[in-house]
């Protein structure tokens, strides 16, 4: 019987509910999950392809000289994260040389 007046009782006094949490950080990562990717080509440079690199995402010369020899070597290469509009602005940018760009979500 002692276990049953504990159950009665627990049930007779319902503890605090509590709010569910709000993640931020799921709309974050939809409103910051796109990526672009650059393709390889034989035509142009490495000198090219790291100048509108630069131009395009505004990363660094040592970032962009990585992403060229990943594009050259692996066939292709993620060269920039983030909203959908700046990925395809930056995606549209590079185009503009000839180089096949994707933009997609991540």
């Amino acid at each position: 019987m002692g276990c049953l007046s504990q159950l009665d009782i627990t049930m007779a006094s319902p503890g605090t509910i509590e709010a569910p949490e709000i993640r931020h950080r799921d709309l974050e990562a939809s409103e910051h999950g796109w990526i672009v990717t650059v393709y390889n080509n034989d035509y142009n440079t490495y000198e090219e392809v790291i100048s509108i690199l630069i131009l395009a995402t505004g990363c660094g010369l040592e970032e962009a000289e990585m992403e060229a020899w990943e594009v050259d070597h692996l066939g292709r290469s993620v060269v920039h994260h983030g909203k959908e509009t700046d990925c395809r602005t930056a995606g549209d940018v590079i185009a503009k040389i000839g180089i096949r760009v994707e933009v997609t979500q991540e």
